[in-house]
């Protein structure tokens, strides 16, 4: 497990990423990046992987990347090549967050003031 400073616990033995990722040091063509939404399409299945398998069960709702990472106490770079074998097998998809809504959907001035108001009065 990671000791949170972003050195290696013991559970973040080479040895270990080695054997999660099957000898792969990197993801397939798919780049994910960090605030890649993430979503399971199918159950897991008897026999999985259990890195795949607790993936899914985190990606019944949508899901970042970097979320996925920090529950799974895995490095960012493991959890891509592992969630290329799930969107290539079919069991996730991906969605990019779009960065810049249209003006059409942003509120109006008035309303972000008035928020902004009561939650300084919190």
């Amino acid at each position: 497990m990671s000791t949170g400073r972003g050195l290696p616990g013991p559970d973040d033995s080479p040895d270990r990423l080695y054997t999660v990722t099957k000898g792969r040091s990197r993801p397939p063509e798919q780049a994910f990046d960090l605030v890649t939404l993430i979503v399971a399409e199918r159950e897991p299945t008897p026999g999985m992987q259990s890195e795949h398998v607790r993936i899914l069960e985190i990606c019944a709702d949508p899901t970042a990347v970097v979320e996925l990472a920090a529950e799974l106490a895995l490095p960012v770079s493991v959890v891509k090549i592992l969630l290329g074998d799930l969107l290539e097998a079919g069991r996730i998809t991906a969605r990019h967050p779009r960065f810049a809504p249209s003006k059409a959907r942003l509120p109006d001035l008035d309303t972000l003031k008035q928020v902004l108001n009561g939650l300084q009065r919190l």
